[in-house]
């Protein structure tokens, strides 16, 4: 068996404010850690039901979180960026039996977070087919793509609670509960605890797991600044519709990721 985990630290268990999810500051280094933690129990659990390959993408801000020194020998993980449209999956191909998303979050314009976003703070919203669109629902069409299904996801209880409904047999662990600017964790140790058995489980019903792609992707993007809109709007089949807001329309998940990354 072969799995790959992408890992977000906004998710991660006790995290609550950006201070502790940026490099370098004084408050960011006991998050990493605990960030480490949830992936190695990750792995542990994707060991356990027989995995013999593990690829871990760091996928949060610098994409230098996770410490290397406390993987298992059977993993490997991509630090830094590849300026890929696969972006936080890059590095997942048709090769992998299954997904694992760690430490995700709810989306932007939605409040189970205090740190809710997609893909970065300089919008409000991202539409995709009418519902709000997650870093999860992004990942999870591209995973797809790839013939690959998402079994596990841990976060905050919002995003949890919404995936059940994007994808009926996904495992999820909610690590935490938002609450305005505050979050609620559950302790560190059970997180990690709950993770490990989440993995295993997610992974017994694997074909449970599949979604379906949609024919087309109808992409609705409202920036905080009314410049970023218009820049985009610049991007072949972008069209600008508001002082802040742009759509686009795309026939594959290929299409769809492509434009995205060059303007959100």
């Amino acid at each position: 068996m072969k799995v790959f985990i992408s890992v977000d630290i906004e998710g991660i268990t006790g995290v609550t404010d950006w201070s502790e999810t940026e490099l370098g500051n004084h408050d960011y280094k006991q998050f990493a850690e605990q960030m480490t933690k949830e992936t190695v129990a990750a792995c542990e659990g994707a060991i356990a039901m027989g995995a013999k390959e593990i690829f871990i993408k760091d996928a949060h801000d610098s994409a230098r979180n996770i410490d290397i020194t406390k993987l298992p020998r059977c993993a490997k993980l991509s630090r830094g960026w590849t300026s890929s449209p696969d972006s936080m999956v890059a590095g997942l191909d048709e090769t992998f039996d299954a997904a694992v998303f760690i430490g995700y979050h709810s989306a932007a314009g939605t409040d189970g977070s205090p740190l809710a976003h997609t893909m970065n703070s300089g919008n409000n919203y991202m539409m995709v087919n009418g519902e709000k669109a997650s870093e999860f629902t992004i990942n999870s069409y591209l995973a797809a793509n790839y013939g690959v299904p998402v079994v596990f996801l841990s976060g905050d209880k919002a995003l949890c609670d919404t995936a059940k409904k994007f994808n009926k047999g996904i495992e999820t662990v909610a690590v935490k509960e938002g609450s305005a600017g505050a979050t609620i964790s559950i302790n560190p140790d059970y997180a990690c605890d709950l993770i490990k058995e989440g993995v295993k489980n997610g992974l017994k019903h694997i074909n449970e797991c599949k979604i379906a792609i949609p024919e087309k992707f109808e992409v609705e993007i409202n920036y905080k600044e009314h410049k970023n809109a218009r820049r985009a709007s610049f991007f072949p089949g972008v069209t600008q519709t508001g002082s802040h807001t742009i759509k686009y329309t795309a026939n594959n998940v290929k299409d769809f990721s492509v434009t995205r990354m060059f303007i959100l």
